[in-house]
């Protein structure tokens, strides 16, 4: 049974040089394309996806390299290459396109705005890591060990839980149970590994000040990844002259622990956004 076969839209594939990025188009309208974070799959935006397609978007939900559907066959991994498969794809799809990019792709996302603002008119950044966080010595080279296959998938099922500070979706454990299968396929947690030990959001924190894409910032109050939440996403929100809202009982994943919140906010900003178009158009 395919994806159509349960009502879902089928998985087309990007070809890049090392291989395919995988990914899905539904609805009409202009171009948002939805990116989710390391170690996650597309379906992350299973519960946005629809409310954006029902508001008169055309939504393109995109794994990571390496990640989900798309191939393990990539050397490079992180926010630049990430960063470069979401230009690839509005291009495809033509542009210009709304980016929401959850976590890692929120970097990525800032810099493929920096590098193409004639591609991507508006950011949703969305539990956002767009510049390395503070931690103890060591902690990133023991990180980088705990996920090495065979035992990364375990440790990632361990884990993610406490990136649900707050409430939890009715299906996590189904979801999660998918990500950790998928995790465990060969390929999928050597490139879990590899997106691990090659991500540095420095890239993303030297492109701030070159963002003109409106933009909104999205943040759990509970967002265990960042130590103030709501100090970080001001302090983004001020890098990039942009909004910021604060999701309570939500921790890394508003857009699926606090769905109704999450597309109310981001729906809202679209539409000023086209309107906003419209009108420099007119004018």
């Amino acid at each position: 049974m395919n994806a159509s076969d349960l009502g879902r839209p089928a998985t087309r594939f990007l070809p890049r040089d090392e291989g395919r990025i995988a990914y899905d188009v539904d609805g009409t309208g202009p171009l948002v394309v939805l990116v989710p974070g390391m170690a996650d799959l597309r379906s992350s935006f299973r519960l946005l996806a629809p409310a954006l397609i029902a508001a008169g978007f055309r939504v393109a939900t995109t794994d990571l390299r390496g990640h989900g559907d798309s191939d393990t066959t990539f050397t490079s991994y992180g926010d630049a290459a990430t960063a470069d498969d979401i230009s690839a794809l509005i291009t495809e799809l033509g542009g210009p396109a709304a980016v929401v990019g959850n976590s890692l792709a929120a970097g990525a996302a800032v810099i493929a705005a920096a590098d193409h603002p004639e591609l991507i008119s508006d950011l949703v950044l969305i539990g956002p890591f767009v510049r390395n966080p503070r931690s103890a010595p060591g902690m990133r080279t023991l990180m980088r060990l705990l996920v090495l296959p065979p035992w990364g998938a375990a440790v990632w099922k361990s884990y993610l839980p406490s990136l649900y500070a707050g409430t939890k979706p009715a299906d996590f454990d189904h979801y999660r149970d998918q990500l950790v299968t998928k995790l465990r396929q060969p390929g999928y947690g050597k490139a879990f590994a590899q997106t691990v030990a090659q991500t540095d959001h420095a890239v993303a924190e030297a492109r701030l000040g070159e963002v003109t894409a409106r933009t909104l910032v999205v943040m759990g109050e509970q967002d265990p990844d960042f130590a103030d939440p709501t100090a970080e996403a001001r302090w983004i929100g001020e890098a990039v002259n942009g909004r910021v809202v604060m999701v309570d009982e939500a921790g890394h994943y508003p857009q699926s622990q606090q769905p109704e919140l999450t597309a109310t906010v981001v729906l809202e900003f679209l539409k000023e956004a086209h309107v906003d178009a419209e009108s420099r158009t007119d004018h």
